[in-house]
């Protein structure tokens, strides 16, 4: 199927679309929610909100970059650059939301974004790495 290939068009307004929402839901001004829990299983429900928010960049930007690799030592290069550009957006929406008044900049929501960022990173790393033994064989 030509939606699925790889760098698609598809994947690449995903993407767009993906960082739209990011950026709805760091600088939107959420006041007339209703109230959720504010822990799940002991952690704080706002960062597990971070948490998920970001998990999907990196897959995102794999995809919407037709990026597999062919050697090991461009996988880690990618997965390293992939992981900078989310932790770059990370701390962007981070400091936007610290220059208005109704929200806040919390490094722990950073950090939340850092490990989402991380695994879904690793991820991607062992993917391309075992797109590059099926190709081997």
């Amino acid at each position: 199927m030509k939606i699925l290939n790889q760098g698609s068009l598809f994947f690449k307004c995903l993407l767009l679309v993906y960082i739209a929402a990011v950026a709805y839901l760091c600088f939107g001004h959420f006041d007339n929610l209703p109230q959720v829990s504010r822990y799940i299983f002991g952690i704080p429900t706002d960062k597990i909100v971070h948490f998920l928010m970001f998990m999907p960049f990196p897959v995102l930007v794999f995809l919407a970059v037709d990026r597999f690799t062919t050697k090991p030592w461009h996988s880690v290069l990618m997965m390293c650059g992939i992981f900078l550009l989310g932790c770059m957006l990370a701390g962007a929406t981070e400091y936007g939301q610290s220059l208005l008044s109704y929200r806040s900049c919390d490094p722990k929501d950073f950090r939340a974004d850092a490990i989402a960022l991380s695994i879904s990173s690793l991820f991607v790393f062992i993917i391309d790495i075992l797109k590059q033994d099926t190709d081997e064989a």
